[in-house]
């Protein structure tokens, strides 16, 4: 059974605003890191803005796409641009919407 670490480097949805968010992107990416090198498993986790996608492509194996995310062409397009496997969560999104996402992430490097 294929397994991925799926690990969140910053947690920014809290309900407070003086909430836990993380030790650091790039510390907890590393963790990430490290996980999917002493484990030998590939490692996944969310991306929520386009410079985002670069850092993280960095560190982890598939970059994520949040549901409430998964409209956004910017976003696609950055995820799209690291050559990194993506994953979307689009349980909240019609499937009818999910051909239209798709062709985002086939859009040519120029698009923006």
């Amino acid at each position: 059974i294929p397994l991925v670490f799926k690990g969140s480097y910053r947690k920014a949805n809290r309900s407070r605003l003086d909430s836990f968010q993380g030790i650091g992107d790039e510390r907890a990416l590393n963790v990430l890191r490290i996980i999917s090198k002493e484990l030998g498993v590939p490692t996944v986790t969310d991306i929520h803005s386009c410079e985002e996608a670069a850092m993280a492509a960095e560190y982890v194996d598939i970059l994520q796409i949040p549901a409430f995310l998964c409209r956004q062409t910017d976003l696609l397009v950055a995820a799209a641009k690291t050559g990194k496997s993506t994953s979307r969560k689009v349980s909240s999104c019609p499937a009818s919407r999910c051909a239209s996402q798709s062709k985002k992430f086939n859009a040519p490097a120029t698009t923006q």
